[in-house]
C-alpha cells in the first residue's frame, strides 16, 4: 500500500524500487569547492580546527534541536561549530532531521528527498533514512504538503554544508532526513509541524539551517539580529513572525531578509512547548571575519534543550575541595564506627562546601590492594550528600554481606572511591541510554537493580548485554525482564 502511494510522490524508477535498488542513489556533493573545500584532508583539518575552538564550551544534555548557519565555512563556520559542540559527541541519536530553506525553488510546502540513499561529501557518504522520508510523503493523502521536488535539492547548499560538521563531531552519523521548506502560509507550516512532531522525541535531533540578516550595514545587522535572536529565544512562533515583519518595515538599508530560514524556524517553534528552552550560543556576522562593514550577513547559533527532564554533570559539579572533604568524611565515618562513635559530621566545615548539602545519591566503594573490599550505595534525593557519603562509607566497611567487617589494622591499606549520582531520569527507550556515560536502574514491582556507569569500563558488553545482565543479575527479573520494567539513567561523578 505504501509502495503504491509512493509512486505518485517520487520521481522516476527510484520510487518503484524503494530500498531494493541494486545501485544506491547518491546525491553528490554539489557545494564542494564552493561553500567548503573539496579536498578531504583540508576539509577535515578545517572543520576540526573550528570545532576545537569550542572544546571548552558548555555541553548540554537533551539537545532536541540546533539552529545553525549555512554560509561558506570561512564566514559562518565558527558559529556553526559552536552549535555542534553544544552536543556531547557520545550522544546517540536514531536519526537527524535536516530542515532548511529553498534558495532555488518555490514549493508552497515541503520537499523531502525520497530519491537519495546517500548524501556525499569529500569525507564520505551519509546515509538517508529513506523509510522515514517516504513515510512523510504519505501523511496527508494526495494533498500532502510533503513531496519530492528534484530541483529543491539538487543545487541546495543549506543542508549539505551541515554534513561535514556532523561527520567530524559524531563518531557515526545517524541517518538523515533531508527536508526543504518553502511556504509563507502559516496554516501550512502548522500542518508541516504537526506531521513532524511525532518525530520530535528524545531519540531524534533536528538541525535547522538558517542565516540571519542579509546585506545591511554592520551596525544595522547587529541591531536587527539582536532583535531577531531575542524572538528566537522566546520560543514563540507568533513573536518571531512579528519580529521578522517589523524588521522588514524598519527601513534598514539593504536588508533583503532577516532570517532566510524563517519557515524552517517557524516549523520548529510550532513544535515547542513548555518543556523546551532555547539557548543562544553565539553571534557573529561576516563583517567580523572580513572587516567589510558595508554589506554583511548575520549568523546566530541556538540549542533547543528539553528542560526539566534531567540534570547532569554540566548542572551538578564538585570542586577538588568538595571531593577532598567527602573523602575525609568517608574515612572519618569508618574510624568513628571502629571507635564506637555514631556517624556525625561537624556542621561548621560544611558551610564552606554548599554542594555537599545537595540532596542526591552516592555509592562508596572500598578497595584493598586493588581488590574490592566493600561497596554500598543509596539512590534517591532524600538526604544531603555529606550524610549519604558518611553512612554509605560505614555500611560499605561493616555491612556488605559479601565481606567480613573492616578491622582497624586494614585502615592504612584501604582506598576509598566515591560515586556521586546525578538525579535519575526515566527513559522510554534504550536509544536514550549511553554506554559508559549512564548508569542504569531497573525497577519492576518490589524488585530493582542497578549498574554504575563505570561497570561498562570493566566489561566488553553491548548496550543490550549491559541492561540484560543488570536485569538478570541485579534485579532478578530475568534477561528480558527490563523490557516491561521502569528504566532510569543517571550519571556518576567518580573520584
Amino acid at each position: 500500500m505504501m509502495m503504491n502511494s509512493c509512486k505518485g510522490k517520487a520521481t522516476g524508477s527510484r520510487a518503484l524500487l524503494g530500498n531494493q535498488s541494486a545501485t544506491p542513489v547518491v546525491r553528490p556533493a554539489t557545494q564542494a569547492n564552493r561553500f567548503y573545500t573539496g579536498n578531504a584532508q583540508e576539509l577535515r583539518e578545517e572543520v576540526d580546527s573550528l570545532l576545537v575552538l569550542h572544546s571548552g564550551d558548555k555541553k548540554y544534555q537533551n539537545v532536541a534541536a540546533l539552529i545553525v548557519p549555512h554560509a561558506g565555512y570561512y564566514f559562518s563556520g565558527n558559529v556553526a561549530a559552536s552549535a555542534y559542540m553544544a552536543i556531547d559527541p557520545q550522544k546517540q541519536y536514531k536519526r537527524i532531521f535536516l530542515l532548511g530553506p529553498s534558495h532555488h525553488e518555490w514549493l508552497d510546502g515541503a520537499s523531502v528527498n525520497t530519491e537519495a540513499d546517500l548524501y556525499a561529501t569529500p569525507l564520505g557518504n551519509v546515509k538517508v533514512d529513506h523509510e522515514t522520508a517516504v513515510a512523510l510523503t504519505n501523511t496527508d493523502g494526495t494533498d500532502s504538503l510533503f513531496s519530492y521536488k528534484v530541483k529543491a535539492h539538487d543545487r541546495e547548499h543549506c543542508l549539505e554544508v551541515q554534513l561535514p560538521f556532523l561527520q567530524r563531531h559524531f563518531k557515526e552519523v545517524p541517518p538523515i532526513v533531508p527536508i526543504v521548506i518553502s511556504t509563507n502560509d502559516y496554516n501550512k507550516l502548522k500542518r508541516i509541524a504537526e506531521v513532524l512532531k511525532p518525530y520530535f522525541t528524545d531519540e531524534n535531533l533536528f538541525v535547522i539551517s538558517s542565516d540571519f540578516s542579509h546585506y545591511p550595514s554592520y551596525e544595522d545587522a547587529c541591531e536587527v539580529d539582536a532583535r531577531t535572536g531575542k524572538a528566537v529565544e522566546s520560543g514563540d512562533a507568533e513573536e518571531f513572525i512579528a519580529t521578522i515583519n517589523a524588521n522588514a518595515r524598519s527601513g534598514k538599508r539593504n536588508l533583503a531578509t532577516s532570517a532566510c530560514g524563517e519557515f524552517a524556524i517557524i516549523t520548529l517553534m510550532l513544535m515547542l512547548d513548555q518543556q523546551y528552552e532555547v539557548k543562544h550560543l553565539m553571534y557573529q556576522n561576516s563583517g567580523d571575519i572580513s572587516g567589510e562593514h558595508d554589506r554583511v550577513v548575520g549568523y546566530h547559533s541556538f540549542a533547543i534543550i528539553r528542560s526539566g527532564l534531567t540534570q547532569t554533570d554540566t548542572d551538578f559539579s564538585l570542586s577538588a575541595d568538595d571531593k577532598k572533604m567527602l573523602k575525609e568524611i568517608a574515612l572519618q565515618s569508618i574510624v568513628d564506627s571502629l571507635n564506637g562513635k555514631s556517624v556525625k559530621v561537624r556542621e561548621n566545615p560544611l558551610q564552606k562546601y554548599p554542594m555537599l548539602n545537595k540532596k542526591c545519591g552516592a555509592f562508596v566503594s572500598l578497595h584493598k590492594h586493588g581488590r574490592l573490599r566493600g561497596c554500598i550505595g543509596h539512590f534517591g534525593e532524600d538526604y544531603p550528600l555529606h550524610e549519604i557519603v558518611a553512612e554509605m562509607a560505614r555500611a560499605a566497611a561493616f555491612e556488605d554481606p559479601r565481606f567480613m567487617p573492616v578491622t582497624r589494622d586494614e585502615l592504612d591499606d584501604l582506598d576509598i572511591e566515591i560515586s556521586v549520582l546525578t538525579p535519575m531520569r526515566r527513559i522510554q527507550s534504550l536509544d536514550e541510554f549511553e554506554l559508559h556515560r549512564h548508569g542504569i536502574y531497573i525497577k519492576k514491582g518490589h524488585r530493582s537493580g542497578t549498574f554504575l556507569p563505570q561497570v561498562a569500563d570493566e566489561v566488553n558488553w553491548t548496550k543490550e548485554e549491559f541492561v540484560g545482565h543488570c536485569s538478570q543479575d541485579k534485579a532478578g527479573l530475568g534477561w528480558d525482564g527490563w523490557r516491561d520494567a521502569e528504566l532510569y539513567v543517571y550519571e556518576a561523578i567518580v573520584f
